[in-house]
């Protein structure tokens, strides 16, 4: 289990990290209402690999012992912004112009979380922290585990790698 410290570090490197880049939010913005939530995130994914450490260092030919560094960093990149993509389309689906709460650095990720997407009940935080804890372990052999092995696989980076998992849940 993670030291208090540990996981106050972990939040505030991930509420520094969960700005979404402007082209991701303007494509959000701009798809159809009717476009399925999961075609949504599988997109936006995508196009997150813009900000790519790994796909830049990749293509310059970077050295094999360091390929884990910025995947490392992608990953952490990743795991911050999800949360605000998914918010972005829950509120343009299911709440049209109400604001989105701010990240507040010192909540962890679940709690922040639900805030953005407008759930203020202690009951409920409580509710989604275990529901994603539990999903956090999904490694089995479903089609999204084996879908992003075998992306990642092929050396693409952790956003095609998640985009094409998320695809493989649609």
């Amino acid at each position: 289990m993670p030291t208090e410290e540990q996981v106050s570090w972990l939040s505030q490197e991930w509420a520094k990290r969960a700005v979404l880049p402007s082209l991701v939010v303007t494509m959000l913005d701009n798809f159809p209402t009717n476009l399925h939530p999961m075609s949504q995130l599988s997109a936006a994914i995508t196009a997150l690999n813009n900000e790519s450490y790994f796909a830049r260092a990749y293509a310059e030919g970077m050295s094999q012992t360091k390929y884990w560094e910025l995947i490392y960093e992608d990953c952490m990149d990743l795991i911050a912004k999800l949360p605000c993509v998914a918010t972005k389309i829950y509120r343009n689906l299911y709440r049209e112009d109400t604001s989105i709460e701010a990240i507040v650095p010192k909540l962890d990720w679940s709690h922040n979380f639900t805030n953005m997407l407008g759930f203020m009940d202690p009951q409920f935080t409580e509710l989604m922290h275990l529901y994603l804890t539990i999903h956090s372990d999904h490694e089995g052999g479903n089609v999204s585990a084996h879908t992003s092995h075998l992306v990642g696989s092929a050396l693409s980076d952790p956003y095609l790698s998640l985009a094409a998992a998320m695809s493989g849940l649609a």
